[in-house]
């Protein structure tokens, strides 16, 4: 359903493009059709030059559950998991424009791990972030393999990635995964100032200071690759449809 991604232009917030998760009741898992509609938005909004910053947004008390699991358990009884993942994955990792993003509450998998792709987190102090890839039977996804060692060394990266163990906001900031840490009635307008703060900035200047800070991104398109191959893979083994089937009679 599109309306689980809102794609909004906030007045308030002149130049900045919001994309909203809106899946509440099953904790903004994220299905194909949703991340087939948030790159379509990031794609769009590359193009259009009223659109100078980007910004990422849940509902009250989550950010985003991951993927939809339904998904990953058609896959691996033999469906098709299609190429919506990736070309989100691709464009998200090859935005041009600056990022932020706003966490109130649960963010896991992909909601932990599409921040590494963002300039600015905001979170509430309330926040968890968690990868249960391994205890799904998967594997890292979206460069994270990559992208969270370098910023938070290897340990914390092994424990966030590897082991599962989840990170308080206090301990993602510490960690450098996020920005600041607000009130949670604060998310929403501490991540939409932000962006529209970018938004006034000079964008030629503002687009060759990110893209000195963060670098040749050919290594990161490139793990996101690699992952995916062994994702795939893992999706398909005894163990993950195992794990699967135990997450859904929970």
């Amino acid at each position: 359903m599109t309306d689980h991604v809102l794609v909004e232009r906030p007045e308030a917030y002149p130049g900045v493009q919001l994309i909203r998760f809106n899946r509440p009741e099953k904790k903004n898992a994220i299905t194909r059709q949703m991340y087939a509609r948030m790159t379509e938005a990031l794609t769009a909004a590359g193009t259009d030059p009223a659109i100078r910053a980007m910004a990422f947004l849940g509902t009250e008390g989550c950010f985003s559950a991951g993927n939809d699991m339904t998904d990953f358990l058609a896959f691996a009884m033999g469906g098709s998991m299609g190429g919506e993942v990736l070309d989100f994955l691709r464009a998200l990792a090859g935005a041009t424009k600056p990022i932020v993003s706003g966490v109130d509450g649960l963010a896991i998998g992909i909601g932990t791990t599409i921040h590494l792709h963002c300039d600015q987190t905001v979170s509430s102090a309330r926040s968890v972030f968690k990868t249960p890839f391994v205890d799904l039977a998967l594997v890292p996804e979206a460069a994270s393999s990559l992208i969270a060692p370098r910023i938070m060394g290897h340990q914390r990266a092994f424990a966030l990635l590897a082991a599962g163990e989840p990170l308080d906001a206090a301990g993602a900031r510490e960690a450098g995964l996020i920005w600041k840490i607000v009130e949670e009635t604060a998310v929403e307008e501490e991540t939409l100032s932000a962006a529209a703060r970018l938004a006034k900035k000079p964008p030629e200047a503002l687009r060759i200071a990110r893209d000195l800070i963060r670098g040749d991104r050919s290594d990161v398109l490139a793990r996101i690759e690699e992952e995916a191959k062994h994702f795939a893979a893992q999706l398909k083994s005894a163990e993950a449809r195992a794990a699967f089937e135990a997450f859904m009679r929970r």
